[in-house]
């Protein structure tokens, strides 16, 4: 039913690019402009999300190296014991 599809040369793709033009054309610098809006909104968002997951991997970076320098301190105490 599509076989047609894969017989479609530049010429084609360029009449049928010309109809499109002339169907939608008024219509492309709004549609442009949404979808700039739309891009930035997105790398916004991106954004935000890169800002959680760095501030979460700092927490627990730091939470970790609490718990090492705690364990360390503990092992300190031990071995002063023992001494």
């Amino acid at each position: 039913m599509l076989a047609f599809i894969g017989g479609i040369g530049p010429w084609e793709i360029a009449i049928i690019a010309i109809i499109a033009l002339l169907i939608f054309g008024g219509r492309l610098p709004q549609v442009g402009k949404n979808l700039g809006k739309g891009i930035v909104e997105f790398k916004k968002g991106l954004k935000g999300i890169e800002e959680d997951i760095d501030k979460a991997a700092d927490k627990s970076l730091k939470e970790a190296d609490a718990r090492v320098k705690e364990e360390e301190e503990e092992e300190k105490k031990e071995e002063k014991k023992e001494v």
